[in-house]
């Protein structure tokens, strides 16, 4: 790895917060600000919203699928996609530490009736195809019907490999099963695996892509699909209150991102990289750990430190989760190498104070 701070900073200093909890704490650049502020705009609801119109055309061919419906978060994405797919009664079978089923409110079951089905994930998080057709449902009135195989790619920060998910969807195939992919942070993922676009969205039906997880957006998703299903989830977005009207100005921060701030994602990766690599010098006991994966970096201290050293960084102006056990240490295009040093001198601090 050959990102090296110390050949860049002398003396770092820092008079802002530096909050390190996630990638959607970023704030729209002077230059994506500008370009919302001028954004030409329609009524999407009517569908003359060109900006939109524009941002959907230009990820659904990025991703090689057919249609694309601009949302107002991952979490509308992910449940109007499962709703499309899925009718009352039937079933998704999805990874047991999979965001759609554990952060996003039980939404599918709630609203549409929809069961889910958490199945153990491999080591690096992915959904193994024994244990996919093992959750696969007989034909019997007793069992709801098994419908939809829920996939994600980063998980907690960990790139999957291409392979993992092709063999996940060809046993999803061998039970005629649909497959999601929740792509939040779809362009980590394809930074770090070093893949195309359309190599990663090839291994789901539809596809949803987050456009404030660290690409520096204010708000806004995109679900990508198919033409035959674009009209259903329409629908479904219209039920669940997400028909905006004049919202090209959201539309023109995510044509921005796209184009400014997806390279720079590489960046991100190599800062966790140096971060988890220079916060090894504090491991010394079993208990504490790092692991770093994509642009996350989760630490894990011993648990007589874990509150104290929160309470100390944030004196610092640096703002962390708190460890459950793990802190979650998230590098963004907000944290720049000033900050990054100035975190690994207030650690320097905490551990030999």
């Amino acid at each position: 790895m050959s990102y090296d701070l110390s050949k860049k900073i002398s003396q770092p200093k820092t008079n802002h917060i530096i909050d390190l909890r996630s990638d959607t704490v970023t704030k729209p650049s002077i230059e994506m600000r500008k370009i919302m502020a001028d954004a030409e705009v329609g009524d999407d609801v009517y569908g003359e919203d060109p900006t939109i119109n524009k941002l959907e055309k230009m990820l659904s061919e990025m991703l090689g699928k057919e249609s694309g419906i601009l949302m107002t978060s991952g979490t509308q994405s992910n449940l109007c996609a499962v709703l499309t797919h899925c009718a009352r009664g039937e079933e998704v079978i999805i990874g047991d530490k999979y965001h759609i089923f554990i952060d996003e409110a039980a939404g599918a079951s709630v609203l549409g009736g929809v069961a889910m089905a958490p199945i153990k994930t491999g080591e690096d998080n992915e959904m193994l195809p024994e244990n996919i057709s093992n959750a696969v449902k007989p034909d019997d009135p007793h069992c709801p019907i098994s419908k939809l195989l829920c996939l994600e790619n980063t998980v907690w920060g960990k790139a999957i490999d291409l392979d993992k998910m092709y063999k996940a969807k060809s046993e999803a195939d061998k039970f005629k099963l649909s497959t999601h992919l929740d792509g939040a942070r779809f362009f980590n993922a394809i930074t770090y695996l070093g893949c195309s676009e359309i190599d990663l969205a090839k291994s789901a039906d539809t596809v949803s892509i987050c456009l404030s997880k660290g690409l520096g957006t204010p708000a806004g998703s995109v679900l990508l699909l198919p033409k035959e299903l674009e009209s259903k989830a329409r629908r479904w977005r219209k039920m669940l209150g997400g028909g905006m009207r004049q919202a090209g100005i959201i539309a023109a921060a995510g044509i921005y991102a796209l184009n400014n701030n997806v390279k720079r994602l590489k960046e991100d990766q190599d800062k966790a990289i140096y971060l988890a690599k220079e916060l090894k010098k504090y491991i010394n006991t079993s208990s504490e750990n790092i692991v770093q994966n994509t642009n996350m970096v989760f630490f894990t201290p011993q648990q007589k430190d874990g509150q104290r050293l929160c309470s100390f960084m944030n004196n610092k102006g640096i703002i962390l989760n708190q460890p459950l056990p793990s802190t979650r240490m998230v590098m963004h295009l907000d944290i720049t190498d000033n900050d990054l040093t100035y975190i690994l001198n207030s650690f320097d601090e905490f551990y030999n104070c």
